[in-house]
């Protein structure tokens, strides 16, 4: 309960401070608010509902919670272009007797310019995603309250990461250029879900030991339970990158045909 109060009371704090920095600055797209609260609301919905209890008993709610931080709430985060709006949000004195200057501060501007390149958000993403599914990780996670925030965390920032590669947030940019980015999405994204989620989804044992009696209360057997669990990484989460290549396409042939404009204009 202390964790979901926590989430909830940074959520708000968040909230206001995007509302009043969308407020102060000109002709911001209101379609970026609404995103970015939107956000904010599926990282309620995984961590601050009924869905957080569910996800101690049950495997399938824990991936279902998973999900919803790694292939949803962090793109619409993203898409909210939240770094500009939060900052005009804070109080001047604040931002720029501290912000400002940390925000200036070169070894902190090396370190996210490292960890936003494609290889080290991508090994981040990929490899903490397998790593938590490790079954003694996963076990001691689940049952350790320190280390399950610890481990939500990861999964959030890292996604958050993974996903700035091919959303350009203002005022950042990816360096990956457009056809790169629908490779990264297939090759990073969703072959992953497929191989660990077909796992998952096709096991004929129980990987994890903290849940091989506690969905019998559901009335579900623990391995049904794993498949599923396995079966909504695999599924939803391919279409949420399969649909995130084809928006990267789209975005591609709308570059070439903005650039092949500006050519014909330029003879």
């Amino acid at each position: 309960m202390a964790a979901a109060g926590g989430t909830i009371a940074l959520a708000i704090l968040l909230a206001l401070l995007y509302a009043r920095g969308a407020r102060g600055s000109r002709h911001w797209p209101a379609w970026r608010t609404v995103v970015f609260f939107l956000g904010l609301l599926v990282v309620l919905a995984a961590l601050a509902t009924q869905l957080e209890q569910y996800a101690y008993e049950l495997f399938s709610a824990h991936m279902l919670q998973h999900m919803l931080l790694t292939i949803v709430a962090a793109p619409l985060l993203l898409l909210g272009a939240p770094v500009l709006p939060l900052l005009r949000g804070l109080p001047r004195g604040l931002r720029r007797g501290i912000f400002g200057p940390v925000a200036r501060w070169y070894p902190l501007r090396v370190l996210l310019h490292t960890v936003r390149s494609p290889m080290v958000a991508g090994i981040l993403y990929v490899g903490g995603l397998y790593f938590w599914h490790i079954p003694r990780v996963y076990d001691a996670a689940v049952e350790d309250p320190l280390l399950h925030s610890l481990e939500h965390g990861w999964y959030l920032a890292t996604a958050l990461l993974f996903w700035s590669v091919v959303i350009d947030p203002l005022p950042f940019r990816s360096t990956l250029p457009h056809p790169a980015r629908i490779v990264y999405l297939l090759l990073a994204g969703a072959a992953q879900n497929t191989i660990l989620g077909g796992v998952l989804a096709f096991s004929s044992r129980v990987f994890y030991r903290h849940y091989e009696t506690s969905s019998l209360a559901y009335g579900i057997d623990p391995l049904t339970d794993q498949r599923t669990g396995g079966a909504i990484m695999w599924v939803p989460g391919d279409m949420i990158f399969l649909a995130g290549a084809s928006f990267a396409f789209f975005a591609w042939l709308r570059t070439e045909e903005d650039e092949q404009r500006r050519r014909e204009a330029g003879t």
